[in-house]
């Protein structure tokens, strides 16, 4: 491919011939505004903040759509230029709700510090504002199209990234909106609750659902006992919600957190990272040897399962019929756990701190009742969570760091991959291994680089002493369509890890807001916090689920063995096929 060489502001760079004038001004230290675009995603050139000036053109360019030329010169910030850009964002401003200091997203909101970059002081334009009612239905995610300015991130993402399609633009001209398919309440549509809406959003037209409330009234009631876990990845994320580079493993300074908040027993969601790896290996194991549906497919990401009930019915018998960490965690709280402390279930409120919104509607899901119990009352995101350690004044950056309660709260290394995708392929390969030869897998094996990275599909090979495993890794569902496909043409795979957001958790639907011109799902940032996780890894002396003591001690005093009688009611669970919106029941029966 050709390069070509123009000049932008005065200075002169030579990029390939297919490069846009956005992507070339980046690439010489040059910013210009931007709303609609993002580079995961179609380039839309919607939002039109990104015009620039192009000598010897009649009209201004949006430069995130319009390719380069040799010889082109480009001014991104000249009068005009500035004056239109100011334009722009003073009518998306103006029909916009005036909120600002109540919003969710105040002092992180694009569209904010694009109104501050433009200089806009005032609002200059009267008239109709358009008037929706939120959409509150869903348990994870709230729409509210009055904060809506129609950049179409979250339609791209939903479609291109995801392959969800729950959202499309519909009317035209003032009365373009948002919305899913015949405007349906968010519980009836074909939404996974993934939250990568909520992630790509500019304002606040997607936010989770509060959790925020009912954990601070139970910390508050002084007859009920707050019980508390938090996932891997919040440990890696959690610091950017208070102003903290990314990828800092701040594990310890959770744990003190939650106990300055009033929190009662601080557990560890890693053990049940470290009882899913356990059980998920041996029911793996016991398909591989005695000829039960295989591959085996993780079912421990909610979004995932979701869609596959919804759009992949028939591959639901290679699900793994292992609970998700948290959905192990606690139904132990309130069975086991309360057992040994002498405390009545009925008292516990057990709040789960999750990356992932779809975590909301696990925890609703009736499937993960025990005997009619609810097991996870209140889930919170790290955002949320992030939230609260401001709303409670602690100084999260000078906290000193405490262990978690024992009994269900010690971790091996293993667990902590969790939070990155390939993390529970790697950490199950750890287990697997020992249970199918008996022995344990050598130091200098642990590591699966194969399992590791941000490609979207990628492969790992173990040999088990001439058993070859042929294992398939993929995050963000359109990728998980792919390895579907080669499935469904007859491809022999033994093990499927599907994440439905990029990264895997560490790229959840509730994990910080990318922060001042950084780009939500930015690789690097990813990469950073699967970092921490890794590094967590590595510095365990255990580095193995089964290895886990306070594991070992579960099996022997209560559950007795892997898939046993009562490990099948606690741990395991099943799905059903979901009928898309529209479809009646006996149209879908004889289909």
């Amino acid at each position: 491919m050709a390069d070509v060489t123009l000049t932008i502001d005065g200075i002169e760079v030579t990029v390939p011939e297919d490069t846009t004038i956005m992507e070339a001004a980046d690439q010489v230290g040059l910013r210009i505004p931007r709303l609609c675009y993002h580079p995961e995603l179609s380039i839309a050139g919607a939002c039109r903040v990104c015009i620039v000036e192009v000598e010897g053109m009649r009209n201004l360019p949006a430069s995130c759509c319009f390719p380069v030329a040799d010889g082109m010169v480009v001014h991104t910030h000249s009068p005009e230029v500035l004056r239109l850009r100011r334009d722009i964002v003073e009518l998306l401003l103006d029909n916009h709700p005036t909120d600002c200091n109540s919003c969710e997203r105040d002092g992180n909101c694009e569209l904010q510090r694009l109104a501050y970059a433009m200089g806009i002081r005032e609002r200059l334009f009267e008239g109709d504002r358009k008037r929706y009612e939120k959409d509150l239905t869903g348990p994870s995610i709230l729409r509210d199209p009055e904060k809506c300015i129609l950049c179409g991130r979250c339609v791209r993402v939903c479609g291109e990234i995801q392959e969800v399609a729950a959202l499309g633009q519909v009317f035209r001209g003032f009365d373009t909106v948002v919305m899913p398919a015949h405007d349906a309440p968010a519980a009836e549509t074909v939404c996974i609750n993934c939250g990568q809406c909520v992630n790509v959003c500019p304002t606040a037209a997607f936010l989770e659902i509060d959790g925020c409330q009912a954990v601070v009234d139970a910390i508050e009631d002084p007859d009920v006992i707050v019980v508390s876990q938090d996932a891997p990845s919040i440990r890696a994320a959690i610091g950017e919600t208070q102003g903290l580079p990314p990828g800092q493993a701040m594990e310890g300074e959770i744990v003190a957190a939650l106990r300055r908040m009033g929190v009662d027993y601080v557990l560890d969601t890693q053990f049940g990272a470290d009882l899913t790896i356990v059980e998920e290996a041996a029911e793996f194991v016991q398909r591989f040897t005695q000829g039960g549906a295989i591959p085996n497919i993780t079912s421990c990401c909610p979004g995932w399962v979701k869609y596959c009930e919804q759009f992949h019915p028939d591959m639901m018998q290679y699900l793994s019929s292992a609970r998700s960490p948290m959905s192990m965690q606690s139904p132990l709280i309130k069975t086991y756990w309360a057992e040994r402390m002498g405390i009545d279930p009925e008292k516990i409120f057990s709040v789960a701190i999750m990356p992932c919104t779809a975590k909301k509607f696990e925890a609703e899901r009736p499937e993960l009742f025990v005997d009619g119990m609810q097991c996870t009352d209140a889930v919170l995101t790290t955002r949320e969570f992030g939230w609260l350690i401001q709303h409670m004044g602690i100084d999260f950056a000078h906290i000193q760091p405490e262990e978690p309660d024992s009994l269900i709260g010690a971790s091996s290394g293993a667990a902590a991959l969790f939070g990155a995708t390939g993390g529970v392929t790697e950490a199950a390969l750890r287990t697997a291994y020992w249970m199918v030869l008996d022995k344990e897998l050598p130091d200098e094996g642990l590591v699966f680089e194969q399992t590791r990275g941000l490609d979207g599909v990628r492969e790992a090979w173990l040999d088990l002493e001439g058993t070859k495993l042929h294992i398939v890794i993929a995050h963000g569902l359109s990728n998980a369509n792919i390895v579907l496909d080669r499935l469904r043409s007859g491809e022999e795979i033994h093990w499927i890890e599907i994440m439905a957001c990029p990264g895997g958790c560490i790229g959840g639907g509730g994990q910080p807001y990318a922060g001042t011109n950084a780009i939500p799902l930015d690789k690097e940032l990813l990469a950073k916090r699967a970092g921490a996780l890794y590094q967590l890894d590595a510095e365990r002396a255990i580095r193995k689920s089964h290895l886990n003591p306070e594991i070992q001690q579960l099996y022997k005093d209560y559950l007795g063995e892997p898939l046993g009688e009562k490990s099948h009611h606690l741990l395991h669970t099943h799905y059903h096929a979901r009928v898309p919106f529209g479809i009646r029941p006996q149209e879908a029966q004889s289909e």
